[in-house]
């Protein structure tokens, strides 16, 4: 791993994705789920939950990039626009600084693949002896 590298991986989630993620974190908030409810808002139909979205990046650091063995020490997200069920999106890893202690700051994006907007943005914090090395 070393400063500028970056990592993509796409993605989408299904309705039964986000149904199963409304029963397991309580949040049961209708625009997630009742599409009849969604039609009335903003959006016009259900949006994926901002921690379900951000859920890819903990999937890919600790499975991917930088993988096995990572431990998050922090992530920051601004969500600047919904996700939709269905969709495919891309999220960009770009590793912004290595840290002494086996630590990498990397930048975290979630884009919507046929434009690039940047949907959700933030950086992580991660630590990993084996796979982040100080040069």
């Amino acid at each position: 791993m070393e400063t500028g590298q970056v990592y993509t991986h796409q993605f989408q989630f299904s309705q039964q994705q986000v149904d199963a993620f409304a029963a397991l974190s309580g949040d049961t908030n209708p625009i997630h789920t009742d599409a009849a409810y969604a039609a009335t808002t903003i959006f016009r139909k259900p949006i994926i939950h901002g921690f379900l979205s951000g859920s890819v990046f903990s999937k890919v650091l600790g499975t991917q990039f930088p993988g096995e063995g990572t431990i998050y020490l922090k992530q920051t997200m601004e969500f600047k626009a919904p996700l939709f069920v269905d969709i495919s999106y891309e999220a960009v890893f770009t590793v912004k600084e290595i840290l002494p202690g086996s630590v990498a700051l990397i930048s975290t994006q979630i884009k919507d693949t046929p434009n690039g907007n940047i949907l959700v943005d933030g950086e992580a914090s991660v630590k990993n002896r084996q796979k982040i090395k100080k040069i």
